[in-house]
């Protein structure tokens, strides 16, 4: 495909898409005076954070530069599924092979997957992608880390929160410690997947960002399943403690799931269970 077909294409797509979500879809306040359906453009670049302007230019087809993040951001908020998701990655970074470098299915996990993060009730869950991005979480972790809806999809990045978040900073016993447990993981990925650039744009961001970064990133350990034993200190529940269990799912998604299980000889888990009861009473 030349690229004046390719742009072409990536308008008319980008276009045909928005024109299919409403703005209670969306869940934006429909407003008055819409001459057209779906949304306008200017509210896809505010649910996908970027800027109006720039997201004009890519939907007219304009020769410009595109991020495979950016492109994540904008699949998430037009509402792509997988095969919608391959399709836009394929025509905007001209690529046939779709968007290697991000996880196969970024249209979120599979219901037999959610069915069982559900029924992990008192274990909070947390379903990531090779690149570390939070792609599910079950109602246990909302309550025990935070509530990652309130989070844009694409700032989902779980290495990225533990720097940014001071929530995560004064909720770890020894942040150092939790936090190697994760970079333990990256280091295994960033191995694994060395052609990747993603790995070495996300690694100067964060040096660049946060002066803590490099020197435990230096000084990190490579394991693909690190098993820790973990104390909180929430600001509700006050001391618990759990064993982190870190397991690779099986299939071409790459997926990763990271539970925490309440220490059997500690009131975790009924901390737990009375922090979830009062999430559920009305304010």
């Amino acid at each position: 495909m030349n690229q004046p077909t390719r742009l072409k294409a990536l308008s008319s797509f980008l276009m045909a898409q928005r024109a299919k979500l409403s703005p209670q879809d969306a869940g934006l306040t429909p407003g008055t005076r819409r001459r057209t359906p779906g949304l306008r453009r200017e509210e896809v670049a505010q649910l996908a954070g970027v800027s109006p302007t720039w997201y004009t230019w890519l939907e007219q087809g304009r020769d410009i530069k595109v991020s495979a993040s950016v492109l994540e951001a904008v699949s998430s908020a037009l509402r792509l599924d997988a095969d919608e998701r391959k399709y836009l990655f394929a025509l905007a970074l001209e690529s046939g092979a779709g968007p290697s470098s991000l996880r196969e299915d970024t249209a979120g996990i599979s219901p037999p997957l959610r069915r069982i993060l559900d029924e992990l009730q008192t274990c909070p869950t947390i379903i990531s992608d090779r690149h570390c991005h939070i792609v599910g979480w079950n109602e246990a972790a909302s309550h025990v880390f935070m509530d990652f809806e309130r989070i844009p999809a694409e700032k989902r990045n779980m290495i990225a929160l533990l720097f940014e978040r001071k929530e995560f900073r004064r909720l770890a016993g020894n942040w150092e410690h939790f936090i190697s447990g994760f970079l333990a993981i990256f280091r295994a990925y960033y191995g694994q997947y060395v052609d990747d650039d993603w790995y070495e744009t996300f690694l100067r961001d964060m040096t660049a960002a946060y002066p803590d970064f490099n020197p435990l990133w230096e000084k990190s350990r490579v394991s693909a399943a690190p098993e820790v034993l973990i104390e909180f200190r929430h600001a509700r529940a006050g001391k618990m403690l759990f064993h982190l269990t870190s397991l690779q799912l099986q299939g071409n998604s790459d997926l990763r799931c990271s539970i925490y299980t309440p220490d059997p000889d500690s009131p975790t888990e009924t901390k737990l269970r009375q922090l979830m009861e009062k999430g559920k009473s009305p304010q």
